[in-house]
C-alpha cells in the first residue's frame, strides 16, 4: 500500500508542475502515465491478496 500512495503522491507533484510550469506539459502526462501505474500496481497486489495464517 506505501507503494501506491508514493506513486500518486509522485503523480500529483508531477502533474501539478505540469499545470503550473509553462512548457512543462509533458510533464502532466508522465504524471498520469505514473497514476496509471500505481492503480494497476494496486489491482495486481489486491488480486493477489494475503497469506492465510
Amino acid at each position: 500500500m506505501s507503494v501506491f500512495l508514493a506513486l500518486t503522491l509522485i503523480a500529483v507533484v508531477l502533474g501539478l508542475v505540469g499545470v503550473v510550469v509553462h512548457g512543462a506539459l509533458y510533464l502532466l502526462f508522465i504524471g498520469i502515465a505514473v497514476f496509471v501505474a500505481g492503480l494497476v500496481y494496486l489491482g495486481f497486489a489486491a488480486s493477489r491478496g494475503r497469506p492465510a495464517r
